[in-house]
């Protein structure tokens, strides 16, 4: 029982956060639930060291993108489906439709931005990536949302979209590897 005051204590703190400062306060959550997302990604890959520069690149995406956006779509979508007879429905739709195809173009080049490499290289991720991670976020991510639209409080929506993309992001940082092994392996090839 006495965990439970500091547990209670730090709700209560998180939630005058995210009432006085909402986009403030997704944007610094986002930066940690991406930043701790892959470390995971990154440990479950066996890696005995964190990459450090892709820690940075997923932290900065969640503080610059993912929080604010979210916060700012889902804030608009609200206001578009006022009082419509298929709220959840539409708003399914639009974040589908709208955001998911945006966040993922963004998040495949930035994070090569934020890691510090070319832009060449960011459209080569996005080349390389896009369909493919599209897809399966269309795929594997519509129940989840649809879940976050009809059972939580709009003022929580992003925080457990957060929580849904902690294992999207194990997802992408596992693809991201991937394909950059097998760009490297293929330069290697072409330069024997």
């Amino acid at each position: 029982m006495s965990l439970s005051k500091p547990i209670y204590s730090l709700l209560g703190s998180y939630f005058e956060q995210l009432f006085n400062h909402p986009v403030r306060t997704k944007a610094i959550t986002s930066c940690v639930i991406a930043t701790s997302a892959n470390f995971c990604s990154q440990k479950i890959a066996g890696a005995k060291k964190a990459n450090s520069n892709t820690l940075v690149a997923y932290g900065l995406f969640g503080l610059i993108f993912t929080g604010p956006l979210s916060h700012y779509f889902y804030k608009w979508l609200e206001r578009v489906t006022e009082d419509r007879r298929f709220k959840q429905l539409l708003m399914l739709l639009g974040e589908r439709a709208i955001f998911a195809p945006a966040i993922t173009a963004l998040s495949l080049y930035f994070i090569t931005r934020f890691e510090g490499k070319s832009h060449e290289d960011g459209c080569n991720n996005m080349n390389d990536l896009y369909k493919l991670i599209l897809l399966n976020n269309w795929k594997y991510l519509t129940l989840p949302v649809l879940i976050n639209f009809k059972f939580v409080p709009p003022m929580l929506r992003v925080l457990v979209a957060n929580i849904i993309g902690f294992c999207w992001i194990v997802f992408l940082s596992a693809k991201r590897r991937k394909a950059e092994l097998r760009r490297r392996q293929a330069e290697e090839q072409r330069n024997t």
